[in-house]
């Protein structure tokens, strides 16, 4: 497996180190280092292998299809690895890299599996470091979309989280079967810890609307900022727990709207505290803005919460509007209409309020289809089929 981050932590990729080691294969994990780890570590039954890398050559990557940099490091690293190590198959997660995959599967006769986390064109269409004039130069969209398909159709076996991305890529191959979902769901164990504790009692004088993970602009955590200073007579909170680039901005903006008693900012917290956090929160909020990008991706989160049986407000991204309506898990709106955040958060607080049910059928759901159990089958097959 080649991860072009540090590791650990990374949920999925832990969870299927975990699930591919149960089933009998042997793993070992290639990746940068920039924490001075050690080189060489066993975890949990698999083994990393870490290169330092410079912040020059890291800083390159977003302009490795036009500059050999960035790939000449990892293929030096890699061939190494691969010339001290008998493998069978080479799993790249996601699409960076995924020509020195295509390379190893030439000089070293593997199997060539490729782990799109993301729609990797689209994530770059809005992140503002590729929007800067040197990234511009660095980095071509048109380029980026031509190099996926390429790839995809040079992969011999091709991972999607979500059936929308499924359905973007099958347009560009003329193998379907080789496309499979494999999506960000918790194991069973992970729902017994998320689930724990959890009470639907209204224990707290105020509702407190929860949101945990990265705070960047693309998150739109600031409609939620913007529909909660229009309910001011209302006993809301909102709870932001994480940190990103775009939280200083979320302050001011806080500030503009006179909600400071409002926001908590709490800043980075371990999962640990973060849970105990979710624990304490009436309704959990997907804020994300709805892209390219947001329309073919789904996060943890969203399994997460609904894990939890609590009410889920999120916006209109297609695949978390599909799994939130088909199971009854919450609310969904537009995700930059400042009415319709206000009549939903107002809504949901009249509920709260009067005392009534907040349950939803999200936890019934993750045990029944939503789950690790069912997502590491088809990850399994993959390297069971001995295709």
């Amino acid at each position: 497996m080649v991860l072009e981050r540090n590791f650990p932590p990374d949920v999925r990729v832990e969870h299927e180190i975990k699930s591919l080691i149960n089933a009998g294969h042997q793993i070992i994990i290639a990746t940068f280092d920039q924490k001075n780890a050690p080189k060489k570590e066993d975890w949990n039954g698999a083994i990393i292998y870490r290169k330092p890398i410079s912040e020059f050559i890291h800083k390159t990557s977003v302009g490795c299809l036009k500059f050999p940099f960035y790939f000449n490091f990892w293929r030096s690293f890699l061939i190494e690895i691969c010339t001290k190590h008998s493998f069978d198959a080479v799993h790249i997660h996601d699409l960076p890299l995924a020509k020195v995959g295509l390379e190893l599967k030439v000089k070293f006769g593997l199997k060539f599996v490729l782990d799109l986390h993301e729609n990797w064109p689209a994530l770059l269409e809005v992140s503002p470091h590729v929007k800067s004039v040197l990234g511009r130069i660095l980095s071509s969209d048109s380029q980026w979309r031509a190099y996926e398909q390429e790839m995809i159709r040079k992969a011999d076996e091709v991972i999607t989280v979500v059936k929308e991305n499924k359905d973007r890529l099958s347009k560009f191959i003329d193998q379907p079967d080789k496309l499979h979902i494999v999506s960000n769901t918790p194991t069973l164990e992970d729902i017994d810890a998320l689930t724990s504790e959890f009470s639907e009692e209204n224990n707290s004088e105020d509702m407190i609307l929860f949101y945990g993970g990265g705070v960047t602009k693309h998150r739109g955590l600031q409609y939620i900022l913007k529909a909660i200073s229009h309910l001011q007579e209302k006993n809301i909170n909102f709870w932001i727990v994480g940190d990103g680039s775009y939280l200083s901005d979320l302050k001011n903006l806080s500030k503009e709207l006179e909600i400071e008693n409002r926001i908590t900012f709490w800043g980075w917290k371990s999962l640990e505290e973060l849970m105990e956090l979710m624990k304490k929160s009436q309704v959990l909020v997907i804020p994300h803005t709805k892209s390219n990008h947001t329309d073919t991706t789904i996060p943890h989160k969203l399994f997460q919460y609904m894990a939890t049986g609590k009410p889920i407000l999120a916006t209109n991204c297609t695949p978390i509007e599909r799994i939130v309506k088909s199971t009854n898990s919450g609310f969904i709106y537009k995700f930059d209409d400042i009415p319709d955040i206000r009549k939903q958060i107002d809504s949901l607080y009249s509920n709260w309020k009067s005392g009534l049910s907040t349950k939803t059928e999200g936890a019934q759901h993750i045990k029944d289809t939503y789950n690790w159990t069912i997502d590491e089958k088809v990850l399994l097959d993959i390297y069971n089929s001995g295709s």
